[in-house]
């Protein structure tokens, strides 16, 4: 007798032998127990999962000599025809080579004479999608309203592809991968079972190698075991799967997380010359720090992350010490450049340079420390001055003074003669953790002689000239306006015209595209107030006010303690404030 393989020999025959499929053999046994079984089910999920040996089990259940049962007995004529595929009863077509409408028709004339000795006459096709649109529409009255004494079971691996009006008649069970550590401890029975000695940890690569597939799992062990002709070492099995040892994928991590970029090397070199898939192996990294972010996270490690649990142990082990930011940080430079890895003509080039670029890459401090560090930095820059001031204002009173005294204290150490910058500045960054610009004070709005107030109109011919490309409509509204003052960085515009060029003025869109204009021109502390002219109508007292009020709440908005801190902390620059 020829050689069985073990995804035959080993195939289960009772709902209780399936791994990995609890929530589709449950709901069928609770449906045989209760005569509640669908006369059209359809299984859809990966290659290798169990659709086909379900469908088995299920027909033997409804024609066992008991049945229906919800465990068949193995041991009658139906259920021993079923197991070897000799079953008169029970059709098993192949959907790819069984396609067309004439064998559909065919079908359904055979389909009204009973069963020759079974309660049912039970058609399975496997691969259902392969079934040509004419054949499906030939089967959509057969299937929704069937003989009593017949049943259909479908499979496939893409349910996408079937019709919807085929779907909506079927009884739906969506298979699940299965997961790496029930692969490996079923295969660890089988190799008992076959007097075979594996090392677990062996299995566990063989699981991983499957992807969720027992058929897939159990062909690489049949590989295995022909090789190795006896008790199997780990050697051997990386060897004969042609794989990388997990233990290399570890020692790669550690050599970036510890900055060892001649290790690293040294190892992506090896395995390049040993002629492993370069690409594949990046995808194992990439799979690697995906898992080593979620451990540290610590969020439903054991349902996110499918591996045995020494490989768990191993990465508890190797994510001490290392902040889940600096893995993000890693993560994410390494999903960047999978694309290009992937196509890329030099995948072992492209690698090298990814990981050189984690190396050259600095770890950053979590926000909130960094706002903690900057908070401490504002109380050891000095004492506040004691104003009066009511509570409610005063905490963001003290934010700004603190910006302010730090200000002072960089300009301090500019000019301070005794002491040199590098030591001064040295000694704030040690005490706050984090690399401080130099600050310097905002000098006015001034022309080249110095003076803000000679060459008024040039500055708003010159911010009219910024907002007529983009916005003629505004500028032509603008026509008749000018710029009263300019205090400091504060331009003060005057609103000349009737009640209608005002409010159109004022209204916040416009005063956006204003306030951009002067920022443009002069530089980004530019702040602009907007007054009603002598000539514009007195009715515009009420708008003035709002305009007021909104300038005012935006200053407030924007002299906010958490606003400054953002921008510090990421060098950033408020552009507009929206009002409510």
């Amino acid at each position: 007798m020829s050689y069985l393989v073990l995804a035959r020999k080993y195939r289960p025959q009772t709902f209780d032998q399936v791994i990995g499929q609890k929530h589709v053999t449950q709901t069928l046994t609770n449906a045989i127990e209760h005569n509640r079984v669908h006369h059209a089910i359809l299984f859809a999920g990966p290659r290798g999962t169990g659709k086909t040996t379900i469908a088995r089990i299920l027909a033997k259940a409804m024609n066992c000599k008991n049945g229906p049962v919800a465990v068949p007995c193995n041991a009658c004529r139906s259920c021993r025809d079923i197991t070897s595929s000799s079953a008169v009863d029970v059709f098993e077509i192949d959907g790819a080579s069984n396609n067309s409408v004439d064998q559909i028709r065919e079908l359904r004339e055979n389909i009204k004479y009973m069963p020759a000795h079974s309660l049912y006459k039970i058609y399975i096709i496997d691969e259902v999608h392969m079934l040509s649109l004419a054949a499906f529409n030939a089967l959509l009255k057969t299937l929704e309203e069937p003989p009593e004494h017949v049943m259909f079971m479908f499979a496939t691996t893409e349910p996408h592809k079937i019709p919807i009006t085929i779907l909506s008649r079927c009884q739906r069970h969506d298979f699940r991968r299965i997961d790496a550590e029930a692969i490996a401890e079923h295969m660890f029975k089988l190799c008992a079972d076959e007097g075979v000695t594996i090392a677990i940890e062996s299995l566990g690569l063989i699981a991983r190698e499957a992807g969720g597939s027992m058929r897939d799992a159990l062909s690489l062990l049949d590989q295995v075991m022909a090789a190795a002709q006896g008790d199997v070492s780990h050697d051997q099995v990386v060897n004969i799967l042609g794989v990388v040892d997990r233990k290399i994928i570890f020692e790669i991590s550690d050599a970036v997380m510890s900055g060892d970029i001649s290790e690293l090397l040294d190892i992506l070199d090896e395995l390049y010359d040993y002629g492993h898939d370069m690409k594949k192996l990046y995808a194992d990294i990439v799979e690697h720090f995906r898992n080593l972010l979620v451990a540290k996270m610590g969020t439903k490690v054991n349902k996110l992350v499918d591996l045995p649990a020494h490989e768990l142990e191993m990465i508890s082990g190797q994510i001490k010490g290392v902040s889940s930011t600096y893995l993000n940080q890693v993560f994410d430079i390494l999903f960047q450049e999978e694309s290009i890895i992937k196509y890329s003509e030099r995948p072992k080039l492209a690698i090298e340079m990814a990981f050189i670029r984690i190396l050259q890459l600095k770890p950053a401090l979590p926000i909130d420390l960094l706002i903690q560090k900057l908070d401490d930095l504002i109380q050891n820059t000095g004492d506040l001055p004691s104003i009066d001031l009511d509570e409610t204002y005063k905490t963001n009173y003290k934010t700004r003074v603190g910006h302010h005294t730090k200000n002072n204290l960089c300009r301090k150490m500019d000019t301070d003669e005794d002491v040199g910058e590098g030591r001064k500045e040295q000694q704030l960054q040690q005490n706050s953790g984090a690399k401080i610009p130099h600050l310097h004070p905002v000098k006015p709005l001034e022309n080249s002689s110095g003076d803000p107030f000679q060459n008024i109109e040039n500055s708003w011919g010159k911010i009219r000239n910024a907002i007529s490309p983009k916005h003629p409509a505004l500028c032509a509204h603008l026509k008749n306006s000018s710029i009263k003052k300019i205090n400091g960085q504060v331009i003060e515009i005057a609103i000349n015209g009737n009640n209608y060029n005002y409010t159109t003025i004022i209204r916040e869109k416009n005063l956006s595209i204003i306030r951009k204009a002067c920022k443009d021109c002069f530089g980004d502390q530019t702040e602009i107030e907007i007054i009603a002219g002598n000539n514009t109508e007195t009715n515009t007292g009420k708008n003035s006010d709002k305009i007021m009020e909104s300038e005012s709440l935006r200053k407030k908005a924007l002299s906010h303690p958490l606003i400054n801190d953002i921008t510090e902390i990421f060098s950033g620059k408020v552009l507009d404030v929206k009002l409510l």
